[in-house]
């Protein structure tokens, strides 16, 4: 996206969604919750995965998809394990629990890892991976994807979903390291973004049934996403599934619900996430001066020609997240005109 858009201020842009989830029947304090997570994400230049998702996640309230009124609880409890149903909650809202009761078991073992069932879509992975950041801790994520646009290597039935990973490791002076990623060359929700805005996607981002290339958003349910590292990147989606979706009994290969177009249905989304405790191995302030250094190290060695910068993965994130708190989320044509529908929709109010 580019950066020379109209600009909404993060305070504004989060007072307008919360006032739309009030109006589709969330409760206050999960609105907020829930809108505040969102906006991060687009502060973080996740704009696949924040805002834009609204009218979306609007529908599938209404349209009783998702539980309102949910009582999100803990149904297995290990001192360094547990498993929460979410009780088909908005999926922040189980992922923000998840996190911290993972953070808080790591505190008394060295590493807590929480599943859930019962959930639905939660945003970019690097929201949650990076919660146990603070607490001087490692955040690990995964996540299944919210439909299936992947088949298996040299398969043609999209069985397996763009289900992202995310691992958060804490520096010192340096940003953090946050690598959040999906085994498939392009995530879905780009797809989408590209559709929104009449652009086509690049070549090797997708390909038809018939193997060719696939640029044109708008007939992507009419091919397959390709993975990462070809047979590579399948493995990792079926292993991420494994550990999200078929250890925490959530759906996994034909019990996935396309959340996009059964809006009414529940999707027993699958997640989990693990926080490890620096310090169960080195005092965190060693281990930070280690990952600096190594930031360092890496970022001022040498570049290949026309290369003006090596960068750390989460830095560019970092940066955006600087630059817009500071001047505000961009906010494009495309997602103001929907952002504008659901206000009239729900008779709240266009954003300021």
């Amino acid at each position: 996206m580019s950066e020379n858009q109209p600009r909404v201020a993060a305070a504004d842009l989060a007072a307008f969604v919360i006032r739309a989830f009030r109006a589709a029947g969330l409760p206050a304090e999960d609105a907020e919750t829930v809108a505040g997570l969102m906006v991060e994400a687009d502060l973080r230049g996740s704009d696949t995965h924040g805002v834009i998702r609204l009218p979306l996640y609007v529908r599938r309230i209404r349209a009783g998809g998702i539980n309102v009124k949910p009582d999100i609880r803990v149904i297995g409890d290990r001192p360094s394990a547990a498993l929460i149903d979410g009780d088909n909650a908005m999926g922040h809202l189980v992922m923000r629990r998840a996190a911290h009761l993972a953070i808080e078991k790591a505190k008394t073992t060295g590493i807590g890892w929480v599943g859930a069932r019962m959930s639905n879509h939660a945003g970019p992975a690097a929201l949650y991976a990076t919660m146990p950041l603070r607490h001087d801790m490692i955040g690990l994520y995964f996540a299944m994807g919210s439909n299936n646009h992947l088949p298996p290597w040299g398969g043609a039935e999209n069985l397996l979903g763009t289900s992202p990973m995310a691992v958060a490791v804490p520096a010192g002076d340096e940003p953090p390291i946050v690598l959040d990623m999906s085994p498939t060359v392009a995530a879905f929700g780009k797809v989408r973004l590209k559709a929104q805005r009449g652009e086509q996607m690049p070549v090797g981002w997708m390909i038809d049934r018939d193997g060719k290339p696939l640029t044109d958003p708008k007939k992507a349910d009419e091919g397959y996403l390709l993975p990462i590292g070809e047979y590579k990147g399948y493995g990792l989606s079926l292993i991420i599934g494994i550990l999200a979706g078929a250890l925490n009994r959530a759906a996994m290969g034909r019990d996935v619900i396309d959340f996009v177009k059964e809006t009414g249905k529940a999707t027993n989304t699958g997640q989990a996430i693990a926080a490890i405790s620096i310090d169960t191995f080195v005092p965190p302030a060693e281990f930070k001066r280690t990952i600096d250094h190594f930031i360092r190290d890496i970022r001022n060695s040498q570049r290949l020609p026309g290369v003006e910068r090596i960068w750390l993965p989460g830095e560019q994130s970092h940066t955006k997240l600087l630059e817009r708190r500071a001047h505000g989320v961009p906010m494009p044509k495309a997602l103001r005109e929907s952002l504008d529908g659901v206000a009239r929709d729900l008779n709240i109010g266009l954003l300021d």
